[in-house]
């Protein structure tokens, strides 16, 4: 089933086209999970793509897939570090940063906003979602935009093509590590 989430919900990020992918995933013991996060971070690693949990509660993980690389440029872009410092976050080195986020996961039982910048959303279209509370955006696809339309929409759709390919690929016997270009 991991699998499977990887190809259909993170093959924008296998593709380098993405900063990173969320998705949930239901586990029967730690040992199977802590097992699932050691085998694709074996095989992924060595690509560029790291897998860590934000959230676990009873059987229920918050998975973060993301390319370390793409998520320390999106980390240095103008007003992303003054952004997160007042969203709390000490530090905004990439590993620091992931533990903080990991930590605000942990004390909210809400999504914490700036989770946006940890995906490779727009600073404006996060910064526009706090403060039109998630309404009045231009459009919706990924994420809910509320400035370069025209763009997020070309976006939007270059994943949707990349996730009907991957799936058809994999469909047709292809591997994640097949599917995942290097960093």
């Amino acid at each position: 089933m991991f699998e499977k989430y990887l190809v259909e919900l993170c093959s924008p990020t296998l593709a380098s086209l993405k900063t990173a992918s969320l998705f949930n995933f239901s586990f029967s013991s730690d040992l199977e999970l802590e097992q699932q996060l050691n085998c694709w971070n074996y095989k992924l690693n060595q690509k560029g793509i790291f897998i860590v949990v934000l959230r676990k509660k009873e059987h229920h993980a918050l998975i973060y897939v993301f390319r370390k690389s793409k998520l320390k440029q999106d980390l240095n872009k103008p007003g992303v570090r003054c952004f997160l410092k007042s969203c709390g976050y000490m530090e905004t080195d990439l590993d620091s940063a992931i533990q903080q986020l990991q930590g605000r996961f942990c004390e909210m039982d809400e999504f914490p906003h700036e989770i946006g910048l940890f995906l490779g959303y727009p600073l404006w279209d996060v910064v526009g979602f706090i403060e039109n509370e998630g309404k009045n955006c231009k459009c919706v696809g990924c994420w809910k935009v509320y400035c370069n339309e025209c763009e997020a929409k070309q976006i939007f759709a270059k994943f949707k093509k990349c996730r009907d390919v991957y799936w058809r690929l994999y469909n047709n016997g292809r591997s994640i590590l097949q599917l995942t270009v290097a960093a």
